[in-house]
């Protein structure tokens, strides 16, 4: 089974949500009921030799990377973060200065949040892992299911770059010319303010953060609102400037492919009916065909069925 397969057979186990929960497993993350608004719940593990290798990235760097992960779901559903928790199991490779490091990324990217960690727990094991948990406040969280015939795509946030970073450093690249990819993959940035926007906005249908490649993570929003993508390639190109074509040049990719295909930008995807502040247009929804590909690219040849590729941990 691959991910998503794996994760609908767990959740036929777990049973149909408790009361009060309005987005149970399936989403960015979990909501339930708080007083007149939400709370929202997400968790988000980086395991070593799964998302990092500590030749490629400094201790420091893999505190901060983790927890922007987290905090990129909370961005995803408009909401504003509130407290952490961090769950620590450390190799023996971890001496007391890599832990210190290690503690003071995670320690920035926190205060950048604005969610301090409050707990959490610590554990020896085979191989590091760090898995982190947030809890934000929404007055009306933004799901995948809402995108409509009509709706606008929109993007904020850079996609491409960090699996440029990654690609350069998996393969020994060095050049000035890369720095900004190499800075995107280890030093990612939840788009919260992004987020702020959209719980701003009573236009925006749906939403997703790109973790696992846009075409892929499109995919789940098109999946779950019965819709069909199709992107602008010229719109995207144009929202990746000239540091994505540059990086691409450099290493020898495809830029589109790897706006489409690559993972760990934390941009937002969005669906809405309107212009947001900070988003760029790269596409339209529209109905989905019976049949029919739920992506598409558009371009000088017209409209062409997208593969959803992208990451996929038991592909």
């Amino acid at each position: 089974m691959n991910e998503l397969e794996r994760i609908e057979a767990l959740a036929s186990h777990f049973g149909a949500a408790g009361p009060g929960v309005r987005v149970g497993i399936g989403d960015d993350a979990a909501v339930f009921e708080a007083g007149k608004g939400a709370l929202v719940w997400t968790i988000d593990a980086q395991v070593e030799g799964t998302h990092f290798k500590t030749e490629w990235v400094s201790w420091e760097d893999i505190g901060w990377r983790s927890f922007m992960a987290a905090a990129s779901d909370l961005a995803a559903m408009g909401a504003e973060p509130a407290y952490a928790l961090s769950a620590l199991v450390l190799a023996p490779s971890v001496d007391d200065a890599a832990l210190d490091a290690l503690a003071r990324g995670q320690a920035a990217a926190a205060r950048t949040v604005g969610a301090p960690v409050i707990g959490g727990n610590l554990a020896r094991g085979k191989e590091t892992s760090i898995t982190t948990t947030l809890l934000g406040r929404a007055e009306k969280p933004i799901a995948r299911s809402g995108a409509r015939p009509g709706d606008g795509i929109w993007l904020a946030g850079d996609v491409g770059l960090a699996a440029a970073g990654l690609l350069a450093l998996m393969h020994g690249v060095q050049d000035a010319r890369i720095s900004a990819a190499l800075e995107a993959w280890r030093r990612p940035r939840a788009r919260i303010e992004a987020g702020r926007e959209l719980a701003r906005s009573s236009a925006v249908t749906a939403a997703i953060d790109v973790s696992d490649g846009l075409a892929r993570d499109a995919d789940h929003i098109a999946q779950a609102s019965h819709v069909s993508f199709v992107f602008d390639r010229d719109r995207l190109l144009a929202h990746g400037g000239a540091s994505l074509i540059t990086t691409a040049g450099t290493l020898g990719r495809d830029a589109l492919d790897l706006a489409l295909y690559g993972g760990e930008d934390y941009a937002l995807l969005v669906t809405s009916a309107a212009p947001i502040p900070g988003f760029s247009r790269i596409g339209d929804v529209e109905a989905l065909e019976p049949g029919g590909a739920r992506l598409h690219t558009r371009g000088p040849e017209g409209k062409l069925p997208l593969e959803p590729r992208g990451f996929d941990h038991f592909a």
